[in-house]
This record gives C-alpha cells, structure tokens and sequence, in this order.
C-alpha cells in the first residue's frame, strides 16, 4: 500500500506542474478573448455548414468560408484553447498614446527616468515597450469580427462549390446567431438538390490532323457518360487532351484551344457536352490567321557541348557526328559523344514529344555535369520539322572543399579534426564523377592512461573514394531491363578508417557496387550488388572500459562472493595477452572455481556477460547483396498529405559460404568456415516502414508510422552483427526511451547498448501550429526489440509467439517544435506510458512523470 502511495505521490507532483502550466496557458488563451472587439461587434466563434441536414466538416468545404475563426477556436479534441487571439489581446492597440499620456505627457517623471538611465537608455525602453507591443500583434491573431458582406460572399461561394460538383440548382442561405457576450456563430444551411448527370459528348475539332486522333485519346477520357458533372473533371481532361497532342508531335499546340460548351436545358439533369478543339492562331502584325494544327518531326539534333559566356564569340572549332547527332565545340571535345547522346531523348526523325524533352533535361541535370542545361526549337520554315538545340555549360572539373572543426564529447576535452574532399568531373570523359576525401582528427581523452604521456591520446583517420557512372556498369545490355529514361547509374565506393584510443580501436575496410534506377517520379530503386564490410577491434582489452555497467555487475557479484574485498575492484590493468582481472573472474566463474553453481542466477549473469563481450569484441566480416525500394508520394516540401513506403531485403554470406563449401574449406573450432582468419556472417534481413501523413487544414497534420523488421541468422552464423542488429529508444524512435534503452523484450537488463535481431515500431502524431513559426505535438510511440531465432535463450528477451506482443513498450508525451523553413528544430517530451521490462499488473503509468520522462533534441521531424 505504501508504494502505491509513494508512486501517486510522485505522479501527483508531476500532475500539478502540468496542471499549473495548463491553466497558465488556458487563461491567455480563453480569458477575455472579445477584449479587443467593440461594442458594436461581434467575434465569430463558430462556422458552420449544414449540407442537408448534416453538418459538414470536410476540409474542402470549410475553407471555402472567408471568415474563418480564430486558430485553437474550433479546439484540439474538443478543447476551445485560441492562444493566438489571446496572445493579441495583450497588447495594447494605443500604445502610443499611453506612453504619450503616462509617461511622455508628465516632465518631472521624464526628467527623473532620464537621470536615472540617461538619454539614451530612456529611449531605447520607450522603444523596447513599441517593439514588444508590436511583436504581440504579429505573434498573436487578430479578433475575427463578424462582417455580413462577407458572409454573404461565402454564401455565393458556397452556390459556385456546389455548382461545380453537378448541383446547378443548389440552395444556399445563411444564419447569424448574436449574443449579448459580443460573440456571434454563422451557419450556412446548404440544399443540393437533384444533381445533373454527364451524357452525350460530341467533338468538335477544325484540324484533320487531330480529328484524326480522337478515336485514340477519347478512349481514356475522363468525361465518362453517366457520372455526375465535375467542374475537375473537365479541366483534367483539358489538360489530358493537351499533354497527349504534345507527345504526338502537335509543337504549338495548348491548352487555350481546347474548350467545352455544356447543354442542360430540357435535359431532364443530363450535361450534353460539346468538345471544341479549335484551329491554330498566328498574329501578325496587323492581323490575325488560323491555320489547320500540323505535325511536326524532329529534323536535327544539336548538342553544344561549351556554350558559355566567356566563349560566346569563338567560332566553333570541332565537330562529331555520332547516331545522329551533331555535336558541336568552341574548344575541344571534352566528352566522348556517346556520354552526351546517351541523355537524349530526343530522336532524329521522332515526332516532337514533351516527354522527350523534359526527360532529357533531368537526365542531362542528373548528371550533374553543366550549369542550367537548356533545349530550343528551331521552326524549318520549308517544311514541318524542327531543329532541336541543346546548350551545355560544362561545370568546373576540380572541386576542392575543406571543412575544419572544433568539437568535444563524453570521451574527449578537446578534439580537433580537418576534413577535405576533391571531386573530378568527367574523369573518365563519360560523364563520371570521381570524388576523393579524407578525415584526420586528434583528441586530449578525459580519462587517460598513466602510462600515456602524450596530451593528444585520441586520433582517427580515415579515405573514401567514390565514382558515380551515369549508366549500368555491366558486360551485359540492360536498356530493355532498365531503360535509360530511368535515369539508371553505378556507384562504387571504397572506405578505410582505424581508430585510437576510441572504444574498442576498430578499424574497418568497406567496398560497395550499387546500381540506383527511378522507374517513376515516385519509385526509387536501390541494388547493392556487392556490399564488403570488414571490422577488426584491436583494443578489445579495453571492452569493460566501454561497457562500464557490465564491469560494475561483475564487481558486484565479486564483492557478493568475497572474491574482492568490499571496496575494491576487478580493475583493468592486464595480466598477460589482453587478459584482464575482470575476465580471470569470468574464467573461474564459468569454469565452477568459486561459489557460483550453474543454478545461481548470478552464475547466468556472468556468463550472458561473456556471451556478450565475445560477440561485441569479435571482428566481422559481411559480404551481402541487398535491394531497397521507395515509393515516396509527397508532391513537394509543402506537401503534408501523402505516403512513404520503403522495402529492403538484404542477403549475407551466401556467396563466401558456397565457394568455402565448394572448395572444401575447413572449419574452425565452432564449426564456422573463416576468410582471411575471420568467421564471416550470414543471415537474411528485411525491413518494412509505412508513413502516412493527414493533412487536416489550417496547419494541422496527423502522422503516422509502422516499421517492422527482422534478422535471421543462419549457416555459418548463430548470431546478427552488431552494425546490423536492431535497437529501440531514442529521439526518432520510442521518445520514452533514451537510444539503445528499451529492450530486448520485458528483460530487466542495464546494458549500455540493448539490441537484438526483431523489431516493431509504431508511431502517431498530432503536429498543429500554436503561433507564427512556433509548433505544438502530442504523440504516441509503441514497439519493442526481440531476439528470435538466434542463440539468445532469455525467455524474456526472444518473441516467442503471439504473446509476446504483450511486451510492446509505449511512450507518450508532447513537442515543441521551431520552424526556420530550411529545417525544424525539435524538442520533445517522453514519458513511460507502458513500461514491460516491470512486473505484470505494474507496468501502465508507474514512471509517467516527469522525473523519469526523455527530453529529447531532434532536427526535422522523426518521421
């Protein structure tokens, strides 16, 4: 009973400080909010759409309305908390004329702030007390007062919106509800009536040439007899119809010639529509003449390839003819001509096509290659052909970057690190980038060796070198696969670092062969033909270093056993081959020379201990073929609805196991087979992650995320690799729970980095805006790691069956977020809402305070 007592007592302190900040905020928000409204006014505090006898809350509807009330008005779950309006109600409307009349107007109280702080001081509060009356209003929303005028504006609005959507004989009144509070409600009372239906659609184009194709371009109309007139509907279709003529060669061709006339008069609700493709205009100077459209081709294909200010008089000086295409140079040829031609689309002897040419200009672009590539057409006046002229401006070919820094961390006082890269274009003159660079960093560690006189004991070094080729490096044709419209290229990429005096001193050699395509503007795909990671730890003597929970579980039960004395440690200093007291006790312990049995829960800690230090200090070796896939709907950065969904499935180890198997190589004493002295890894490993946004108006979006996946291990492994394993926890994740945290399961564990093989994460979140560039969010986050299918026997650490989804942790809480539009600055707040790693009965809400709550610092959203 006392517990509980003490838990309540906890939780009712934290309570009261939400409480207390809550109704700090509700009395700006909702005290006084007609303030500011006079007498004869009115603040609207509510809209409303009846359609039919039915309120109407989609957003579409809703914005339709001119007068909109004031934000937080229609209240976040129900709670009516307007903290702009409040915000605004706190400055003053005169703030001249009261500083003029309490301060200004009276000398002796002038001449005695002006002695006390000086001229200028003076003045520069006077000043400060404008500028944050100022910075009130502009944070803060007017009162939106009710004005008829406008309300009748919405009401004709409202008729339009309808009229659109096939209800031409809709009714739309409005009504207006004052009280004596100077606060008045709106509701606009909509009757659609019996909507109108489309029916026959009869073309009427001038030019054969089109006529022609309307049997083609009708097929996929979407003006579809028997459906209710859309207003959409045929500016979509205009739109169609315009971007089919394009590609079919029709090069002056718009919009502005394509038009419908509709029929309804004694139709019985029927649209019979008229479709008027009219005939080309060409002004002249004095008048005006329509022509029949025509089709026109492409005659010629220029590319020039040096077309730069600095060479705009120079003649050109060398010429190609490759596939049909002229290229042309003021200097000499840089490239080889099939690099440039292979980002054309655009065909000698095609007809003229849109396509075509925006296709070409993302691929000449992706290529990263010239400076704003641009494409003319050029009119044959002899017949109907063009000339397309594309412009090349080639950018440097040597790109140097340097980027110093200063930084410090848990580990080191000071640290000092320079960082530089080269990228060279067109190395190979196909258009490849080659992109060098290289790290050195130095560092004075907090805790330094006695025996290390130096005061700079940390360093890092470390190369990369990446080619990007705009095109598949393969022995085989990949155009019918992959075709080059999909903007497909090759990335190989080296890298080496060793690291000093850095955790466990790794170093780690890596080499990659990618090939990235994009199918659609939607779809990227990513092909990690071969991914070669190599990892040796040189200094695993120094693991309980690293791992100091471990170490101080093992001092513990040392001391426990009378193994060391009360007050001393297992310490560090090495007995022979990195061989530590801490892992002597280990030894006797697991070799049953102390007063540990194998039924002593601490002999199981122990030996989970050794289990984990030898899997975290052994070196590996990943040798892995992957893909990745992304579907990513969002239009643009401003886009808040849309859906991202991400797919990968990677392999390891199945190559380096076959060839071993092949070749009759031996196993070493665990049964692995080993390359290069080193046991190298295979498992399977996928993951899934579903995001969803929700735009909801007025700067309010729900989001959301589910992510699941897996690693099994298999063959010549029993366990996942470190680097590939998965963890819970942290700012992007489950907020309740700083990183590496939360899991594995319900285990109690105090490990510095829990990870394990299965995950699950789901996420939701309220974002809203509360004012100017200042945002709010409530969230929730739920998921948890597992082991499964891997050597780990801990029954509260593996995902055994369906019950096992008991112990999915969830984090609650609410952000702050600041916009700068370039990137968003978040700070978050989680609490333990379900904690699985307590005792059953005890796990919802125990810790849902703010003592044991995350505070989390993140840039951009989590998700």
């Amino acid at each position: 009973m006392s517990n509980r007592i003490y838990y309540l007592g906890k939780n009712y302190k934290s309570l009261c400080n939400v409480l207390v900040l809550s109704l700090f905020i509700f009395s700006i928000s909702s005290c006084n909010v007609v303030k500011r409204v006079k007498d004869n006014e009115h603040l609207i505090t509510e809209n409303a759409i009846i359609e039919d006898g039915k309120i109407n809350n989609e957003e579409r509807i809703n914005n339709i309305v001119i007068q909109k009330v004031n934000t937080g008005m229609n209240g976040l779950l129900g709670i009516k908390l307007p903290l702009k309006l409040g915000i605004y109600n706190l400055a003053r409307p005169n703030i001249d004329s009261i500083i003029n009349a309490k301060v200004l107007s009276d000398s002796s109280k002038v001449r005695w702030k002006t002695k006390l702080l000086s001229k200028k001081q003076f003045d520069k509060e006077i000043e400060t007390r404008k500028n944050f009356n100022t910075w009130l209003k502009r944070t803060g929303e007017a009162p939106t007062i009710l004005n008829e005028d406008k309300t009748i504006k919405t009401t004709n609005n409202l008729r339009k919106y309808y009229y659109s959507k096939g209800w031409f004989n809709n009714q739309v009144e409005y009504e207006i509800e004052k009280d004596s509070s100077k606060r008045a409600q709106v509701t606009y009372k909509v009757t659609k009536n019996k909507p109108y239906i489309l029916d026959s659609i009869t073309p009427i184009i001038s030019s054969v040439a089109i006529d022609t194709l309307y049997d083609k371009f009708s097929n996929t109309s979407l003006l579809i007899k028997g459906e209710q007139y859309n207003q959409l509907n045929y500016e979509k279709e205009r739109e169609r119809i315009n971007t089919y003529l394009r590609n079919a060669g029709f090069y002056y061709f718009g919009q502005d010639y394509i038009s419908f006339v509709t029929d309804t008069i004694k139709t019985n609700h029927k649209v019979n529509t008229e479709l008027i493709i009219a005939n080309r205009s060409i002004r002249g100077e004095d008048s005006t003449t329509t022509v029949p459209f025509k089709i026109y081709k492409i005659k010629e294909v220029n590319i020039f390839t040096d077309d730069n200010f600095d060479n705009r008089f120079k003649t050109i000086s060398d010429t190609t003819i490759h596939e049909n295409y002229n290229l042309y140079s003021k200097d000499k040829l840089r490239f080889r001509p099939k690099a440039l031609t292979d980002a054309v689309f655009i065909n000698k002897g095609d007809t003229y096509s849109d396509l075509a040419r925006s296709r070409t200009s993302r691929y000449l672009n992706d290529l990263q290659m010239f400076r704003y590539p641009s494409i003319d057409y050029v009119e044959n006046e002899e017949d109907t052909t063009l000339t397309a002229n594309i412009y090349l401006e080639p950018k440097k070919k040597y790109q140097l970057s340097f980027d110093p820094e200063i930084n410090t961390s848990n580990i080191q006082t000071i640290g000092f690190s320079f960082s530089t890269g080269l990228k060279i274009r067109n190395v190979f003159r196909g258009a490849e980038s080659l992109e060098l660079s290289g790290i050195a960093a130095i560092g004075a560690s907090r805790n330094p060796s006695d025996d290390n006189t130096s005061f700079f004991d940390i360093n890092e070094f470390g190369g990369n070198i990446r080619l990007t080729i705009p095109r598949f490096f393969s022995p085989f044709n990949t155009d019918k696969i992959v075709p080059k419209y999909m903007s497909p290229s090759t990335v190989i990429n080296l890298s080496a670092t060793s690291q000093q005096n850095i955790g466990l001193d790794k170093q780690a050699l890596s080499g990659v062969l990618s090939y990235n395509w994009f199918p659609s503007k939607t779809v990227t795909n990513n092909l990690d033909l071969f991914n070669v990671q190599f990892v040796k730890n040189l200094n695993t003597s120094n693991y309980f270093g690293v791992y100091t929970n471990s170490f101080g579980r093992l001092n513990s039960i040392a001391r426990e056993i009378d193994y060391i004395g009360d007050g001393e440690t297992l310490e560090n200093p090495l007995i022979e081959n990195d061989f530590s007291p801490a892992d002597q006790f280990i030894d006797d312990v697991l070799a049953g020379d102390t007063s540990l049995t194998l039924n002593d829960p601490d002999f199981a800690t122990v030996n989970n201990i050794e289990e984990r230090k030898e899997r975290l200090t052994e070196n590996n070796l990943i040798f892995s073929t992957s893909f990745d896939y992304k579907k990513d709907k969002r239009q643009n950065i401003f886009d808040n609805d849309f859906s991202v969904f991400k797919w990968r499935v990677e392999l390891a180890g199945n190559l380096l196991s076959n060839i071993s198997r092949l070749t009759g190589a031996s196993k070493n004493d665990n049964g692995n087979y080993e390359v290069f002295g080193v046991a190298f890894s295979q498992y399977f490993k996928t993951e899934i992650d579903y995001v969803k946004y929700f735009d909801l108006g007025r700067k309010n979006v729900f989001a959301f995320r589910s992510y699941a996946g897996i690693a099994i291990p298999y063959g010549n492994s029993n366990s996942i690799p470190f680097a590939k394993s998965f963890f819970a926890g942290g700012p992007n994740d489950n907020r309740a729970w700083t990183a590496y945290n939360l899991g594995p399961g319900s285990s109690e564990t105090t490990n510095e980095f829990n990870e394990a093989n299965f995950k699950i994460h789901l996420s939701a979140e309220q974002r809203f805006n509360l004012f100017g560039q200042w945002y709010g969010a409530l969230f929730i986050d739920a998921g948890n790691i597992w082991n499964v299918l891997d050597n780990v026997e801990d029954e509260n650490a593996t995902f055994n069956n369906i019950n096992s989804l008991k112990d999915i942790a969830v984090g609650s809480g609410f952000g702050i977020r600041y916009d700068f539009d370039f990137f968003v600055l978040r700070f978050d707040t989680g609490f333990k809402t379900y904690d699985p790693s307590l005792i059953e009965g005890s796990r919802w809400f125990k810790e849902y305070n703010f003592r044991n709550a995350v505070f989390n610092i993140g840039i951009n959203y989590p998700f």
